[in-house]
């Protein structure tokens, strides 16, 4: 019931953090937005309440599949460590096996994320895409006035939606343009599981009555909104590297890899741009993984409840 669980969980999570996902990889791959409000004027200024959703329907139709995995992985991998250790997967693990099996559930999403995490930022960062080459036709040599202002055209957007979004980057960068910014990925997804489960079970445990061994419902939501926050906090700065790498390829490519995008961001940024986002990572984390773990644990205690 772990993956049931999760995948429930899942979608409800990313039902209510969407649109500041969409915010916060815009900040991230685009240096003309100063801050969070600025980017949220500027999206609806542009493309109204649909920009903030751009590329949800993939996001839709596979978290249930990669919350149900992170979740199902981290509970049975618990599980067998608990059976190695102590002899019975009931048994109480301790906070190196919690934060192992949260490791081990950040690495295996990372196979089933990064296509639908490439197609995501894309569709998310199309519009700049457009924009910088609309800028740098109007620039070329071969560029001349009209004699008469005509109102500007609008290109056609290169990706109409997610498959199509993942069809074009397999036939034009192929099977490793689907896994761009993998790397990154890997090293954001596991540190932040590990400390994802790790800050959940701990803070359940502080949260929980005397005489229970579980959190009521509000305990869950505080639990939960502040595992959220920290996992985020850990991610960011592999975040950023990641929706860098993953949106390079519209247009001119930028980056060769992952320390050739940490050492140019840097360098042109400063270090502070690898926390860009942080601030709504962690507004948008404390509300969504809310959600994500009530829903979880409600199904987990009404399948209980109806088993027993």
């Amino acid at each position: 019931m772990d993956f049931v669980a999760g995948a429930i969980g899942g979608v409800c999570g990313v039902a209510v953090g969407y649109p500041l996902d969409t915010v916060k990889v815009r900040i991230q791959t685009e240096p003309k937005y100063t801050g969070i409000w600025h980017c949220i004027r500027d999206t609806y200024h542009r493309e109204r309440v649909w920009g903030f959703y751009r590329g949800l329907s993939l996001p839709v139709c596979t978290v249930s599949l990669v919350s149900s995995v992170s979740f199902g992985t981290y509970r049975h991998c618990l599980a067998h460590i608990c059976q190695l250790r102590y002899s019975s997967p009931d048994a109480k693990p301790s906070k190196a096996d919690v934060a192992l099996s949260g490791y081990a559930s950040g690495l295996v999403r990372v196979f089933l994320t990064s296509p639908t995490e490439v197609a995501k930022v894309r569709l998310q960062t199309q519009t700049q895409a457009q924009k910088q080459q609309r800028r740098l036709s109007a620039s070329g040599p071969s560029a001349v006035p009209p004699v008469c202002p005509a109102p500007p055209a609008c290109p056609e957007p290169k990706y109409r939606g997610p498959l199509h979004c993942l069809a074009t980057v397999a036939r034009e960068e192929g099977l490793r343009g689907l896994y761009k910014g993998s790397s990154a990925l890997l090293l954001r997804d596991g540190h932040s599981f590990a400390t994802y489960f790790l800050s959940y079970a701990i803070l359940c445990e502080r949260l929980s009555p005397a005489g229970h061994s579980q959190p009521d419902v509000l305990g869950v939501l505080v639990a939960g909104g502040c595992a959220g926050v920290l996992a985020w906090a850990v991610a960011t700065p592999m975040d950023v590297i990641k929706s860098r790498l993953q949106a390079d390829g519209q247009g001119q490519r930028r980056y060769r890899g992952l320390l050739h995008c940490m050492v140019t961001s840097v360098r042109e940024e400063g270090p502070r741009v690898l926390f860009k986002g942080l601030v709504l990572n962690c507004c948008r984390a404390f509300p969504v993984n809310m959600v994500v773990f009530v829903a979880y644990e409600a199904v987990l205690r009404l399948t209980q409840g109806l088993l027993t």
